[in-house]
């Protein structure tokens, strides 16, 4: 073959030494059953069944987020069984009974923390609602009732668990107990809003930190609600006025959030208490140091209408508008003045986790009626001087709402100027 050209392709010999075969080793792999033996059902059924006997002699004494851990964690073994493990036992003495044996110091920090309150504020709580709940419930003790509601409510317990605890026939009983409770609060404690008679206190209050004349502030909460009702990541707004405490002076809960704040704003007994009837913010004007006078007023956010009752916030029109001082020292207080309506429901649903929860869209129609019974508990509350709740509360700001674009009332606008000076005055004093 000359050089450089193409021979035919062959196949090179294998030598003679070299391993002309290979062999493949299979694993050996062993078999496992899909369920577990008998004795392994035996087993994990003993086991849960001395775990929920652990649970029911000793929970008064655990945190309850330990007790629904350990329930949740129990249940989801149980539901593996292919058939029901052994019945589980009774508990010797019922959660309640016990519990007031156990923990009757009326400072005992136990009642805080099952029920969000101490055993002195209990007690009157239920004088309060005892001639309510022995007329509608006379099947169950009003105490049992009371416990019941507080712990629902304070830690979303389901109605079987609620049963169980407090020794309710069903959990039929036991949702019926709840909302008959929370009616009597309804009912009972909803003068806690009525701020009128409060007007001179709530008046002075705001006047210690620098808002003269001011009734208080106006903002909204947001509570979730799952389904396609009012859409992804929907929620139900309540609209509330707060006082420098953190007190709530009036509540209208249930509106969709797919309303414009304004539109909820015009179809509250609030704004119609102020703008039809006459009867709301009507008291004398303030002098100012310089002579100007402003009326009785409340702080809104940017979303509302600027009106003459109603203050709202400087905004900027495009990027090129700049604040004066004034202006800047006035939105520094106002945006602190709105904290307090963030504070106030932040801490309703650190308080009572049942509202901080998403809500099932069947559920909707009561969520309101929830939402308000949280409210009034949280007035009664910081009533009896109870500890606000140490939990974090996160971020407080859940949701900026858009900006009102409509017309601006020139009266609101020259009463937010007078403020916005004198509060720039009384910065520069400082």
């Amino acid at each position: 073959m000359a050089a450089g050209g193409k021979g035919p392709k062959t196949t090179p010999k294998t030598p003679k030494t070299a391993l002309t075969t290979t062999t493949t080793k299979k694993r050996k792999t062993t078999k496992t059953s899909k369920h577990p033996t008998p004795e392994l059902l035996s087993l994990l059924s003993t086991s849960t069944s001395a775990a929920y006997s652990f649970l029911l002699r000793h929970e008064i004494h655990l945190h309850p987020s330990q007790i629904f851990s350990l329930e949740s964690l129990l249940s989801s073994i149980s539901s593996r069984f292919p058939s029901p493990p052994r019945p589980l036992p009774s508990p010797s003495t019922p959660f309640f009974p016990s519990f007031i044996s156990s923990f009757s110091a009326p400072l005992d920090p136990h009642w805080l923390r099952f029920f969000r309150m101490s055993q002195q504020t209990f007690t009157h709580l239920l004088h309060s609602l005892f001639p309510a709940l022995a007329s509608s419930l006379p099947s169950f003790p009003p105490d049992y009732a009371l416990a019941a509601t507080l712990f629902r409510l304070s830690h979303g317990a389901s109605y079987k668990s609620l049963a169980r605890r407090f020794g309710f026939p069903s959990s039929a009983d036991a949702c019926r107990v709840f909302y008959t409770v929370c009616k009597a609060i309804n009912d009972k404690l909803g003068n806690l809003v009525e701020f009128r008679e409060n007007l001179e206190r709530i008046v002075v209050g705001f006047g210690w930190i620098s808002l003269p004349n001011c009734c208080g502030v106006l903002g909204f909460g947001k509570f979730n609600v799952d389904g396609e009702l009012l859409g992804r990541n929907g929620s139900l707004l309540v609209q509330a006025l707060v006082d420098s405490e953190g007190r709530f002076l009036d509540i209208s809960a249930g509106w969709p959030c797919t309303m414009k704040p304004e539109s909820i704003l015009y179809q509250t007994k609030l704004f119609i208490g102020v703008e039809e009837s006459r009867e709301l913010l009507n008291g004398p004007a303030y002098e100012l140091g310089d002579g100007n006078f402003i009326p009785q007023y409340i702080l809104g956010d940017s979303c509302f209408p600027l009106m003459p009752w109603l203050i709202t916030p400087y905004v900027r029109n495009n990027e090129e508008d700049s604040f004066s001082s004034a202006e800047k020292e006035f939105n520094v207080v106002h945006s602190r003045a709105m904290g307090l309506v963030d504070t106030a429901f932040a801490r309703v649903k650190s308080r009572w986790q049942l509202l901080g929860r998403r809500w099932k869209e069947e559920c909707i129609e009561f969520l309101p009626f929830v939402i308000v019974t949280g409210c009034l508990l949280h007035n009664f509350l910081i009533k009896f001087s109870e500890p606000m709740p140490d939990d974090d509360l996160g971020c407080l700001k859940e949701e900026e709402f858009p900006i009102f674009e409509g017309e601006v009332d020139e009266t609101g606008r020259g009463i937010r100027d007078f403020l916005a000076e004198h509060l720039s005055r009384v910065s520069l004093r400082r």
